[in-house]
This record gives C-alpha cells, sequence and structure tokens, in this order.
C-alpha cells in the first residue's frame, strides 16, 4: 500500500509539474508575480525554457515571440530562476555576470516584497556556455548522493524501526522531519541563541515529539487493538493536519538557517561547503551509534527482539511497551536530524518539506527490507545514489520517480527487500 501511495502522489506529482506551453502562467490562479525578459543582442528569443522554484513550489514557462513570460506564484518570498541553456539556439550562451549568491549565469535568486511582484531579465551573448565534463559530473553527483543518501537514511532508519517493531506504516514520519528543521530555525532565528544550542534544542525537542506521538496517540491505539489498516489512515490523517498546523504558524515561504548558503570551502573540480562536509561526517557518527546501539546495548538487542517476534520477546520478559516507546524517541530523533540536515542541503526549510523526503523514505525502507534497520540504511544510500547520478542521463525533474521505479525492478527480482528475510504466507 505504501508503494501504491508513492505510485499515485509521484503521478499526480507530475502532471503538475509539466512544462507549460505559454508565455504566461498562473497569473489567474495566484496573487504574486514574477517575470521578464530574454533577449539576444536586443532581439527577443522565443520558446526558451525557465524553470522557477521557491518554498516547495516549481512552475516552467516558454517565452513568447517578444521573448517575454511572466509566471504567478502563491506566496511572497525568495525563488530561484533557472535558465535551461540547452533550449538556446546553438553557439549562444548566457553572458550577464551572476549576481552574489548566484550559482551559475543562468540561475538567479529573486525576492517577492510587498509590492508583489518582481522582473527578472536575461541578457545572452555570443560565447561558448559553461560546460562540466563528464568526470567532474559523476564525482560531483557522487558527493552530492552520498550526502543524500546519509540525511535519507537517518529518516529511513527511524521508520523502519517504528515498523519493525509496531507494524505501523507511519505516513505522520514526514512531520517529524519538517518538525526538526522548524525548531532549529525557531532557535536559531526567531529566538536568536547560538546556533550549536540551537540545532541540540531543536533535536531534544525533536525526540520529545516521537515520545508525545506514541504516548498520545499510537499507544491508546494499539490498547484498543485497531488494527493496523486503520493506523496507517489515522497517521495519513495526523500526517495532513501537522502539515497545516505548520503552515499556519510558519507561513508558507521557504526560510533559510544560518550558514545555509556558504560556500567558503571547495575541493577540486567540485564544492563542498563546510556545512555538507559537516553533515555527512555528522550522519556517519550518528549511524555508527545507531548500530551499535542495536548491536551491542541490552536495550538495542531487546529492540532487535521485539522486531523479530513481539510476542516471543514479551514471553521472554523483555517490557515491549518501553522497547517501542524508545524506539519512538529515537525515532523522533533522527527524524529531526535529517530534517535539519535536508534544510541545509536543500537549503531551506518549508513548511511541507519532510513531504517531500517521504516517497524517497518508503522506497529506501522497502528496497532494503521492511522492518530492518541496517536494510533501511543500504536502500538509502542506493535511492540517495540513483537519484543524483541518474540526472546524468534523465531530467532532474524526474530523478525521485526513477527511485520509485528501482524500488519496484527490485521488489520483483526480491520481494523481500536487500536485507529482508523470506516469510511464509499463509
Amino acid at each position: 500500500m505504501a508503494v501504491l501511495f508513492a505510485t499515485v502522489v509521484a503521478a499526480l506529482t507530475l502532471s503538475v509539474a509539466a512544462p507549460a506551453a505559454a508565455d504566461e502562467v498562473g497569473l489567474d490562479e495566484y496573487d504574486f508575480r514574477i517575470s521578464g525578459l530574454v533577449e539576444l543582442a536586443d532581439e527577443p528569443l522565443e520558446d526558451v525554457r525557465l524553470v522557477i522554484d521557491g518554498g516547495g513550489f516549481s512552475v516552467e514557462v516558454l517565452t513568447g515571440a517578444d521573448g517575454r513570460w511572466a509566471v504567478g506564484v502563491p506566496v511572497q518570498g525568495d525563488y530561484t530562476v533557472t535558465l535551461d541553456e540547452t533550449t538556446l539556439p546553438d553557439g549562444i550562451a548566457v553572458v550577464q555576470t551572476t549576481q552574489e549568491g548566484d550559482e551559475t549565469p543562468n540561475s538567479r535568486d529573486v525576492n517577492i516584497g510587498q509590492s508583489g511582484s518582481t522582473v527578472l531579465n536575461f541578457f545572452i551573448g555570443q560565447g561558448e556556455r559553461n560546460t562540466v565534463n563528464l568526470w567532474d559530473q559523476i564525482v560531483d553527483r557522487f558527493f552530492n548522493g552520498l550526502n543524500f543518501g546519509l540525511l535519507l537514511a537517518l529518516a529511513a532508519i527511524g521508520l523502519s524501526l517504528v515498523f519493525g517493531t509496531t507494524g505501523l506504516s507511519n505516513f505522520a514520519h514526514a512531520e517529524l522531519i519538517t518538525f526538526g528543521a522548524l525548531m532549529a530555525l525557531t532557535f536559531s532565528t526567531v529566538v536568536a541563541l547560538p546556533l550549536w544550542l540551537a540545532l541540540l534544542i531543536a533535536l531534544i525537542l525533536s525526540a520529545a515529539f516521537g515520545w508525545a506521538n506514541d504516548a498520545g496517540l499510537w499507544r491508546p491505539l494499539r490498547k484498543r487493538g485497531v488494527g493496523l489498516i486503520p493506523m496507517m489512515i489515522v497517521s495519513i490523517g495526523l500526517s495532513l493536519a501537522l502539515r497545516y498546523v505548520f503552515q499556519f504558524f510558519y507561513g508558507g515561504e521557504t526560510q533559510q538557517l544560518p550558514g545555509a548558503t556558504d560556500s567558503s570551502f571547495s575541493i577540486g573540480a567540485f564544492g563542498l561547503s563546510w556545512v555538507d562536509v559537516g553533515s555527512m561526517a555528522l550522519s556517519v557518527v550518528v549511524l555508527l551509534a545507531v548500530a551499535f546501539f542495536l548491536l551491542r546495548t541490552r536495550v538495542g538487542k531487546a529492540t532487535r527482539a521485539v522486531s523479530d517476534n513481539p510476542a516471543l520477546a514479551a514471553a521472554s520478559g523483555i517490557d515491549v511497551d518501553r522497547v517501542i516507546r524508545i524506539v519512538w524517541i529515537l525515532a523522533g530523533f533522527l527524524a529531526g536530524m535529517s530534517g535539519i540536515i535536508w534544510a541545509y542541503f536543500r537549503p531551506g526549510v518549508g513548511w511541507d518539506m519532510g513531504f517531500q523526503l517521504l516517497l524517497l523514505t518508503f522506497a529506501a525502507v522497502t528496497l532494503g527490507g521492511l522492518g530492518t534497520a541496517f536494510g533501511a540504511l543500504v536502500g538509502a544510500l542506493i535511492v540517495g545514489f540513483f537519484v543524483e547520478m541518474s540526472t546524468l542521463i534523465i531530467p532532474s525533474d524526474t530523478k525521485y520517480v526513477g527511485a520509485l521505479i528501482i524500488l519496484i525492478l527490485v521488489l520483483l527480482v526480491r520481494p523481500q527487500g536487500i536485507l529482508g528475510r523470506k516469510e511464509r504466507i499463509g
């Protein structure tokens, strides 16, 4: 059912994100506006593709015969406008100097303020496009895939442990991810605490939020004997409710954590910021700590026993409720950390950012083997690498769907997942 839900949502996402065929998109639907002009030596360029992203919103538009374009957007805030250089005529490229903070000449950041609209023009000239050779692209995507896979593993392991010990497919796990990032934003920018202290508080609150989820909702439902399917439906409702609560308090715009745009550190032909290096190192340390917890501690061994057979574990004297409570605390902690790292990787904090990771998290858990923490790690790394490396071949807009296709293909060959075990049905 998780894979079916993921496939349906992915199909809907693709249908919404289809390229526009006109030079004006969404002006009647939204109140805010971004517009501009694309021209070559004072001559307009037609059918040039632009992509506008920001705040979880994405739209595409083609320039008209007069070189002009305009899109409507749902909220005020920061957006990134990217010109697809492959749609330019041969032999020309964007030559205007980048603004501070822009990554490439064809990608610009804009802000919609109180006026409700902004203008961005691209002036094109003769010259060679900025290109990167294939090897440099592979290395760059390798490190991006590693970073993405590690942060995905943090979320997937918590989700897998919850499923293994309770049997619950928790669709509200996405909001645990979002909660961690929002708490980091609150204490670092609103309360203005030092960043290290704000992140520590955010992680503690994330763990507490995981415990509150179980104590306030899931434990009472388990005691009442509610089936797994009704509980899964409850988790979908909880996910929707929490998501719009987040939007109510934090708004729909994307906000940045301190240091999210730092690019002061680079290695060779590919760029890695200090934030990238620190997030990968922290992810590895935390994942090693989780492995030690599961393999070497008494509570960890009890967790594996409950995941393997709850009835037998209870008969052996293990306090199953206590183990489940600890698992929820750990899942909240890991999801909160994943959300913080995801906020730096995107970069940006948004009210629905966890939902953007949910399908890939379920894909990682299912690919690695349902209920196995180490399977979730392996699945997450595979998904992370595939998502980033696949952009060498397929458009970046479809890279997430490609990961779901890999999931389906692997399950056709090995239904129990990579590290899952075969079980008899019936």
